[in-house]
């Protein structure tokens, strides 16, 4: 492709793309130039629906108007608002506003600007907690193998994604182990929804408590689902039996919602489509649609309560953004709300589900599908790898999935779909049909 301005031109060599192999990118440019509903429009002209809802963060589309005149409005009234010893309105009514979508008795809401920085949050909120508590011994936190917590040092740390530790293993917290991730091929392979086997691997937090000593865990956090892995369901029971042993030892449970808050499980968050309640809840992403970074992190009153204490002029936790709350994101997040409930989109996202789920599922037998799973408005399918060449498939798929219409997320050779809630039957079908024929095309690495 040709690029026409020298800024752009200039700046294809000055950009360190996150998550990308640079130098192929630098050789092969994609670039987006405009986006509408579920559309987006690269610079050559073609429209691609997007697949994924840019990155698990858009569900209601692009260009939405309200959107935009919310941010309009927002920032010729209050573009910033000091975040430390003051707030302003649209950040305090957003705060009850999420807490009451929340699971019951998560009623208190610390605003950060990602996912990672939620994550982060999380964690220190609970060893905090237990060190107000008089429990300063409780430092270790319990991850999960596979688990994608975001990039900050506390996510990769308890996180379970080996590229994405290994580079990094010097800055590693201490004191973290981790559990079995819960997937097999040979147990639950096409699955549809939860699977059936495996509630027995959330045992395994037992032999953790007897190797460290329950008294020394804070906190367990997983991803109800476990999205950037390639949509990993959680098996059926498996995250009660979590839940019933971290209650029993006196362990925090976190629930990292970064991609299934807002509605992509098709209720609120993925706790109350699990019914599972946690006791520290992360979310991002769709909370503004993508259109603002913000992140959050959900506390039982519980939680909030063992800090408040002391005399009342003192910080009870040192620990906070500059842009923590900012009324842009805020007037964002309003907005996004308003947009769900106004239209239903959380139902429509419930009723879309079986759409995407027997389309999905109706390329089971396409040469090089090793697997196909679902949960919610989310789905993936896994690919058997050229031989000595892995992820090289996944991204043949990508990329001639592009001249058919398809912007996919391929990480190594796992495909992942999530639509827009705004998506109509007849574009999940024409996805998953339009995937077959690219999948069924791509039979080498050349």
């Amino acid at each position: 492709m040709q690029l026409h301005n020298s800024g752009v031109t200039e700046g294809l060599q000055r950009y360190w793309l996150p998550f990308t192999a640079n130098r192929y990118f630098k050789q092969n440019p994609k670039l987006l130039a405009s986006a509408k509903g579920a559309y987006f429009t690269m610079t050559d002209g073609r429209k691609l629906f997007d697949c994924l809802s840019g990155l698990w963060c858009c569900p209601l589309g692009h260009g939405h108007p309200h959107i935009a005149e919310a941010l309009k409005r927002q920032a010729e009234s209050l573009d910033y608002s000091t975040a430390f010893q003051i707030s302003n309105p649209v950040t305090l009514s957003f705060a009850a506003r999420v807490s009451a979508m929340a699971p019951a008795g998560l009623g208190q809401v610390f605003f950060t600007n990602s996912g990672s920085e939620s994550v982060d949050t999380a964690i220190k909120i609970a060893v905090g907690y237990h060190r107000v508590r008089g429990e300063g011994q409780r430092f270790r936190i319990i991850g999960r193998e596979r688990g994608y917590h975001g990039v900050g040092i506390g996510g990769i740390s308890v996180g379970g994604m080996v590229a994405n530790r290994k580079m990094f293993a010097p800055l590693m917290m201490p004191g973290v182990d981790h559990l079995p991730h819960t997937y097999s091929h040979a147990d639950m392979a096409f699955s549809r929804g939860q699977p059936t086997w495996g509630a027995h691997l959330a045992d395994d937090l037992e032999r953790l408590v007897a190797l460290h000593d329950a008294a020394t865990i804070a906190a367990v956090i997983v991803e109800p689902m476990a999205g950037s892995t390639g949509v990993v369901v959680p098996p059926v029971g498996y995250l009660e039996k979590l839940r019933q042993i971290c209650t029993k030892h006196g362990i925090l449970l976190i629930f990292d919602e970064v991609i299934c808050g807002f509605g992509r499980l098709g209720e609120n968050f993925g706790a109350q489509r699990l019914n599972v309640t946690p006791d520290l809840l992360t979310f991002a992403k769709g909370v503004t649609n993508g259109t603002i970074p913000m992140g959050g992190v959900l506390a039982t009153n519980e939680i909030y309560d063992a800090f408040m204490s002391g005399q009342d002029e003192a910080v009870e936790f040192f620990h906070g953004y500059t842009y923590s709350g900012h009324p842009m994101a805020c007037a964002a997040g309003h907005a996004t709300l308003d947009i769900m409930e106004k239209d239903g989109l959380i139902a429509r996202a419930r009723a879309l589900e079986p759409v995407l789920e027997n389309g999905i599922h109706q390329l089971k037998g396409t040469p090089g599908v090793r697997d196909i799973r679902n949960f919610g408005l989310a789905a993936a399918v896994e690919l058997e790898p050229f031989e000595g060449r892995p992820g090289l498939r996944g991204l043949r798929v990508f990329e001639r999935a592009l001249d058919k219409g398809l912007l996919l997320r391929f990480s190594g050779d796992t495909i992942a779909m999530g639509p827009p809630f705004i998506s109509t039957e007849a574009e999940i079908k024409n996805m998953c049909a339009t995937l077959g024929d690219v999948i069924a095309a791509v039979t080498s690495p050349d």
